[in-house]
């Protein structure tokens, strides 16, 4: 059997060239860490997908929350010091390190055209979040905010997070800090001059009144809140969480009832300064 030398010697030459091209490339990259030694390239891993709109236009956009080790993580929490932190009257104090990366477009379920955005946050701190629900949504609303700030945006506060999708387009190269920028010392509070949160006025409907309930109902009166972003809103299975910022309300609700979270709906009145959570009933 004799082979075909001229053949050969393509694949030679094209190996060398790949070779040769994966050898520039990675000379290009450490040029590139040689001149900016205060930042790396990281590839994040996926993490959750959290679906909203932008306003006013009602754009679909997807924020990719992403973890990464090289990212440092926040000071340490606990809940109850996060509850205390949401009520302040300045809970931007607590900072969460995050890399926000660039706007990317995609095509979503529907084939239709979205706008997405990937942020990176601390791999451990991220994981902390999983495993609670209020943690979980502090964190997707600074990812919003960090992303309001960084791009001039407006995003929906009534988000979701999605169950199979952890990550929507393909995960891609991030350049972030490694060197961290002077950080303003957080202000200890002067005195007693900021006033505990009250428990707001609420009231509970059941849907219908007579039978199996299907829908639980909250209306809870927020007197001086005035749009929903002042709003961190945690529904459970059989609780209901509530914090207006800064230091307006809070309220932690149980009720009787076994409830569909992802189904959950809540809508801010501002007219009215009325918020209505419907929560559809799974058992009593």
């Amino acid at each position: 059997m004799t082979t075909d030398s001229s053949l050969l010697g393509s694949e030679l030459e094209l190996q060398q060239q790949e070779d040769l091209y994966q050898q520039l490339l990675l000379q290009t990259m450490g040029q590139m860490q040689t001149e900016n030694p205060d930042s790396k390239v990281i590839r994040p891993q996926p993490g959750m997908c959290v679906k909203t709109i932008s306003e006013p236009a009602k754009q679909k956009v997807f924020v990719n929350i992403c973890q990464s080790n090289s990212v440092p993580p926040p000071p340490e929490i606990s809940r109850e010091d996060l509850v205390e932190l949401l009520q302040s009257e300045d809970p931007s104090g607590y900072r969460v390190p995050m890399s926000l990366g660039e706007p990317h477009a995609e095509i979503d379920n529907n084939s239709q055209g979205c706008t997405a955005y990937d942020v990176v946050i601390n791999q451990e701190f991220f994981q902390m979040c999983q495993k609670d629900p209020l943690f979980e949504q502090f964190v997707i609303l600074v990812s919003l905010e960090g992303l309001e700030n960084k791009y001039n945006l407006e995003l929906s506060r009534d988000w979701k997070v999605l169950k199979n999708r952890k990550f929507l387009g393909s995960v891609g190269e991030q350049n972030i800090r490694t060197k961290s920028r002077p950080v303003i010392e957080e202000l200890q509070p002067q005195g007693n001059s900021s006033a505990p949160a009250k428990r707001p006025d609420f009231t509970l409907l059941v849907e219908p009144p007579a039978g199996d309930p299907e829908y639980l109902i909250a209306e809870i009166q927020l007197p001086g809140v005035p749009s929903s972003r002042s709003l961190v809103l945690d529904v459970g299975e059989d609780r209901l969480v509530l914090t207006a910022r800064p230091s307006l309300f809070h309220l932690d609700l149980f009720h009787p009832f076994l409830i569909d979270q992802e189904n959950s709906v809540a809508q801010y009145n501002k007219s009215t300064e009325i918020l209505t959570v419907t929560l559809p009933v799974v058992s009593s």
